[in-house]
């Protein structure tokens, strides 16, 4: 059962089956305010088309006063170029004529800034005064595949892969999912480390930048499921490992294709931190032959790949934990001990530096002992031949000879004597 819209007439019967089963769906985090549109989704007996447009909120959050209200300029642009691109590729894609995927390319880019700019003009904004290369007008990504049977009733079939920025295109088959296109990044990597950086998108459609529409050409064979997707649904993932996942892992014990299609938005909700569309078309095979396709590829995927990482990943989250609990102990015992030490540490930090009980002269001995004059320095010295007092305990001095006296004090040492009692 094909639950998605077809485009085109339906033809004698074929041998291979064309397009069977589809769903897609988009999933605003704000509801009316997501900037994602509505993804594409056309089928005919030799014929598909599938696409998605994310509006980079970032770039694009300029807002702009509308008759449906105000509206930022990704919210526009992923909706004015949805349209244009379905209109231009329904006038394109025929079953007996074989695409010219160059020149579609061109021919679609052509239209959607000719529109973009055509409704930049309507809304009458006044130039932003940002001067930015990341700030633009209307902009959107896209991922788009065209599909053509090459011969009828065949099992092969031509993919035509249009695309800008960094939504992706896929195909699932067998042997798993292979991504179609590379994303444009300022700062470009393979899938995981893409998922890993955040770098700034290069070339996205907009009303006042150049851009350029990617085009890769390949051949399919049948059965397989055709998937394009927003960077919602993939970018908030550990690794391409769960996506492939995320998107078979609910098809086994799913009982049509609306259940899978419930199932797999679920599991993006609940792990996405940004809008979400998919649209997934299904050539050659109907939903329980799909279900026995991909049964061993879902076993695999979780066997060899999904759980290993997972349970590193978990062991890593939990040793986080556990250090971050340590930090904390250490930080408490360290204050707690630090407040039993200061108090001695500090002593000499406080208005009056007193003379601690562990020393050995007494209060009373302070109290008895008699003020020096500064006219009496000589009879310190010659009292202090006798016994010397430190601050810090009792120091006995021995008694020189005239010919057996101390070198003199440099003055420029600090005194050691400093606190001590005549």
């Amino acid at each position: 059962m094909n639950d998605g819209p077809s485009a085109w007439p339906a033809s004698a019967s074929v041998a291979t089956p064309g397009p069977t089963i589809s769903f897609a769906f988009n999933l605003g985090k704000i509801p009316d305010q997501g900037e994602d549109s509505d993804p594409i989704l056309r089928d005919g007996p030799d014929l598909g088309l599938l696409g998605v447009f994310d509006g980079m909120g970032g770039a694009g959050g300029t807002v702009y006063e509308t008759p449906e209200g105000r509206r930022t300029g990704a919210y526009l642009a992923s909706r004015i170029s949805r349209d244009v691109v379905e209109r231009r590729m329904l006038d394109l894609l025929e079953p007996d004529w074989r695409l010219n995927g160059e020149a579609a390319a061109r021919d679609l880019q052509r239209a959607v800034q000719q529109a973009l700019q055509q409704r930049l003009r309507e809304l009458n904004a006044a130039p932003s005064g940002l001067r930015s290369r990341l700030i633009r007008a209307l902009p959107t990504t896209m991922a788009l595949v065209a599909l053509q049977r090459t011969q009828p009733g065949g099992p092969i079939w031509t993919g035509h892969v249009f695309w800008a920025g960094d939504s992706r295109a896929y195909i699932f088959d067998a042997r798993g999912a292979s991504q179609l296109t590379n994303d444009d990044l300022r700062d470009p990597g393979d899938a995981l480390v893409n998922l890993r950086r955040d770098s700034v998108v290069s070339n996205a459609m907009s009303a006042d930048t150049e851009f350029h529409v990617n085009y890769r050409r390949v051949e399919l064979r049948a059965p397989f499921l055709a998937v394009c997707a927003t960077d919602g649904c993939f970018g908030y993932l550990r690794t391409p490992m769960h996506f492939e996942h995320l998107v078979l892992g609910g098809l086994p014990e799913a009982r049509s294709t609306a259940g899978w299609s419930s199932a797999l938005q679920a599991e993006i909700a609940a792990v996405t931190g940004d809008d979400a569309a998919m649209s997934t078309l299904g050539v050659g095979a109907d939903f329980k032959e799909f279900q026995k396709l991909f049964a061993p590829r879902v076993a695999e995927l979780a066997s060899e790949f999904i759980e290993p990482l997972d349970e590193v990943s978990d062991a890593v989250t939990r040793a986080e934990h556990e250090l971050e609990a340590l930090r904390s102990r250490l930080l408490h015992d360290m204050t707690e001990k630090w407040n039993r030490y200061k108090a001695a540490y500090e002593r000499y930090f406080r208005p009056e530096a007193l003379v601690g009980e562990d020393e050995s002269v007494d209060s009373e001995d302070l109290d008895q002992a008699e003020p020096i004059q500064a006219s009496d320095k000589s009879d310190v010295v010659e009292t202090s031949t006798d016994v010397s007092v430190l601050s810090h305990g009792d120091v006995v001095s021995e008694e020189f000879g005239p010919e057996e006296l101390p070198e003199p004090i440099d003055d420029s040492a600090p005194e050691r004597n400093e606190g001590a009692s005549p």
